[in-house]
């Protein structure tokens, strides 16, 4: 099985801005839960 190159130029940043993206998201959710968890106290 042959990949082409340029899929995979085309992909690959996409792919990794998606991650990069979804990666702070979730910090800015755990962050966010933190405060909820550390105010309820």
């Amino acid at each position: 099985m042959d990949i082409d190159f340029r899929v995979v130029a085309v992909l690959a940043p996409i792919a990794l801005a998606a991650g990069w993206a979804g990666f702070n998201i979730f910090q800015a959710a755990l962050g966010q839960i933190q405060d909820w968890l550390s105010d309820g106290e």
